[in-house]
């Protein structure tokens, strides 16, 4: 059973008389990986900095039942990432590694354990300035585990990496939360979040509109998935998927959408009541689906 190791409550902030952000809340479980997804611009950077402190806002967030400046060693209940590596351009990326390792109690050992876990042993003597969009996330993700914190805040980590990187950023992430580490990822890349988070936070225009297991805004996304079909008899059809509790829209094309009822059942009643059909598919619902009609649905009737 997982359990809580922070939560944000009611976080909002005000550019001038503009509010961005409209009391966001999160739940952050351990063993767990939470995906913040949103458009760009929907607010999730800002709710992260706020959550770490990083910007003057409203609301509280509590890291293992404390605000992260109670704790007398930070790095150990957080790691963050924000788009790279924030160090000198000249410094390779074990001396930049060895220092923030001797700033958390650690020795350069610790740092070399690291350079090893995000592959880059053959790159430890290239500078900072010389890294690659996809490198500086990684050594960037490997200054975040420095004191193996419980805690994990990942701002857009897969920007810039390439397939192979992006397959062992899945890996490790996992591998952190199956070590008990709550996980918190933010990312506009919807297909993406949906091959490793366990819950999701979908945040628009500054809102949560909608939170929960993975699993349950599938199904939820399933249930809005719809049916193509072409037929000569569409009006036979049409009245059958309505008496089976359907719903059979024509469209400008002459062929059919069908809601409500699986395709299968489609298939079913069709031959069992001699329809003939030419086309029967379903355009199955993906996450990015959702945010951009149902999440929008939602703010809208707010």
């Amino acid at each position: 059973m997982s359990h809580v190791l922070a939560e944000a409550q009611k976080l909002s902030r005000t550019f001038g008389k503009k509010t961005v952000l409209h009391d966001v809340s999160l739940t952050l479980h351990g063993g767990t990986i939470t995906g913040f997804v949103g458009a760009n611009g929907a607010g999730k950077t800002t709710a992260l900095r706020l959550m770490l402190g990083l910007l003057p806002g409203q609301g509280t967030t509590l890291f293992c039942g404390r605000p992260l400046s109670a704790w007398k060693a930070p790095a150990a209940i957080v790691g963050s990432v924000f788009g790279g590596v924030a160090g000198h351009p000249r410094h390779s990326v074990r001396a930049h590694l060895c220092m923030v390792a001797a700033g958390a109690g650690h020795t350069d050992r610790r740092a070399d354990d690291l350079i090893d876990l995000i592959g880059m042993r053959e790159a430890a003597r290239t500078s900072l300035a010389k890294l690659s969009l996809g490198m500086a996330q990684r050594v960037g993700i490997a200054q975040a585990m420095i004191a193996n914190p419980r805690i994990l805040i990942l701002d857009e980590p897969a920007n810039g990496l390439d397939p192979h990187s992006i397959h062992w950023l899945r890996d490790f992430l996992r591998a952190r939360a199956d070590e008990g580490c709550a996980v918190l990822v933010s990312s506009h890349l919807l297909a993406e979040m949906e091959q490793f988070a366990d819950r999701v936070a979908v945040l628009s225009k500054g809102r949560i509109v909608s939170e929960g297991p993975m699993r349950d805004l599938l199904s939820y996304a399933d249930s809005r998935s719809a049916i193509t079909v072409e037929t000569p008899q569409m009006t036979e059809l049409a009245a059958i998927v309505q008496a089976h509790g359907g719903r059979l829209q024509i469209n400008p094309d002459h062929t059919g959408r069908i809601t409500g009822i699986p395709r299968r059942k489609v298939g079913h009643l069709a031959a069992d009541n001699s329809i003939v059909l030419y086309q029967l598919s379903e355009n199955a619902t993906t996450l990015e689906d959702f945010y951009l009609t149902i999440a929008e649905e939602e703010y809208r009737a707010r």
